[in-house]
């Protein structure tokens, strides 16, 4: 509105189409509530009249659907659906889900304060902006037409009797339009506001919708990785096991020389790529995690680590699979980096679950100095942690020690057996 061709642009008339459009679906909106609430009140007593009043309790829902569209007339930024998916299929899961929703009845509030207040507010405003200076701009056609050429009524008020007074009329009526202009992105901008403040989520449903979304995409993540390790398991490791038993049986078959040679030479390099990709396996998801949990795989992970680990964890049993696996990973990362950067002669890894949360440290005794941000791989950890709502904090002073702390807000599954607890534990 602050530009200075505002008047001439789209705006003033996609605010007019608004209050305008507005008016008009308050009216049907009123209609329709008073009918479905006055039938449903009388048809009660029968039961007939109870769809009735549960309808008119979920009119809200669709009147605010409705202002949602409306609002990309005034608004670019289209407002979010605050409703859910149901949990299941079916009228009664829908219904079930929408009664129990903040959001449906401050929609319904909406509605009420639109069918009673809001759209006669939109059409007299829209009527005082456009009738009365659209009125005056016409006042040379309704003289030339209606009074002849000869007087004109001007609002009903008083009588033009020539031709230079109508012109007059005619150019103040152009001043108050483009005014009106004004007026109407003014209340179209206010009703706007109003409405995307009463129909947008309410900041804690966005906060539940991302959380829920975050723990979809954790589990997508978990799936697709079980899935690749099946993969890799089942097929490409079975077919280097096969080309290795192939070549191990051709070079016992060939003869000694320069093809013995080369066979014993492509059946070591088919062992070698064998272990890799057996190591690679391991470290998308090792058995021992899925099987015995955080514990042995962190017991398993010290013992092939280079230097001296001592383990010391407390946990009351099983934990949420996606919580062992970022635990898991992040143990092994820092002992990685323990062994890589650090010149330890020893490392410590603890933890236990208290107050709803697992709390993992890593300490060693190294020279210290670490920082996440020069290629440790911590911001990465740190990224896998916040997706679960955990926290990754790093002690590393000049001089050391190091201490890598994590905590990890979760529920500890029922203590099982190790392989029905891996099934079942998520």
């Amino acid at each position: 509105m602050a530009r200075p061709g505002f008047p001439l642009s789209a705006w003033p008339w996609r605010s007019a189409l608004y209050l305008l459009s507005g008016a008009l679906t308050g009216a049907v909106t009123l209609v329709l509530l008073a009918v479905t609430a006055v039938a449903g009140g009388v048809l009660a007593v029968v039961l007939v009249g109870l769809p009735l009043l549960l309808a008119t309790a979920l009119a809200g829902i669709w009147v605010a659907a409705v202002e949602r569209r409306r609002l990309r007339l005034v608004d670019a930024v289209p407002v979010a659906d605050p409703h859910r998916a149901p949990a299941a299929a079916g009228l009664r899961a829908w219904l079930v889900t929408r009664l129990r929703e903040r959001a449906t009845w401050r929609e319904l509030g909406y509605a009420l304060l639109f069918a009673g207040l809001l759209w006669p507010v939109d059409a007299l405003a829209a009527g005082v902006a456009l009738g009365g200076p659209l009125s005056l701009v016409a006042t040379p056609l309704l003289m030339a037409t209606v009074g002849e050429g000869r007087e004109a009524k001007v609002l009903k008020q008083w009588t033009v009797t020539g031709w230079p007074e109508a012109c007059g009329v005619a150019v103040l009526g152009l001043v108050l339009l483009a005014a009106g202009a004004y007026a109407l992105g003014v209340t179209a901008g206010a009703r706007a506001a109003l409405a995307r403040l009463l129909l947008s989520p309410e900041p804690s449903e966005t906060v539940t919708e991302l959380t829920r979304s975050r723990a979809r995409l954790v589990d997508a993540f978990e799936a697709e990785r079980r899935r690749i390790e099946r993969d890799l398991h089942d097929g490409a490791q079975q077919r280097l096991v096969a080309l290795t038993m192939t070549l191990g049986l051709a070079r016992l078959d060939a003869p000694p020389g320069p093809l013995a040679d080369q066979l014993a030479k492509a059946h070591q390099e088919a062992g070698t790529a064998l272990a890799q990709l057996r190591e690679l396996i391991h470290g998308i998801h090792p058995k021992v995690l899925a099987d015995y949990g955080l514990e042995a795989a962190v017991a398993d992970a010290a013992d092939r680590c280079a230097i001296p680990v001592d383990v010391d964890l407390e946990l009351p049993g099983r934990l949420p699979r996606p919580v062992e696996a970022a635990a898991y990973f992040v143990v092994c990362e820092a002992l990685a980096n323990v062994d890589r950067h650090s010149a330890a002669t020893r490392a410590r890894v603890s933890g236990e679950h208290r107050a709803g949360r697992l709390v993992l440290r890593v300490r060693d005794d190294g020279r210290g100095g670490a920082e996440a941000g020069r290629g440790s791989g911590l911001t990465g950890l740190a990224d896998r942690v916040s997706v679960l709502d955990g926290t990754l904090s790093l002690s590393s002073p000049v001089g050391g020690p190091t201490l890598l702390r994590v905590e990890i807000p979760c529920e500890p599954c029922r203590p099982r057996p190790p392989r029905e607890g891996a099934e079942r534990c998520a």
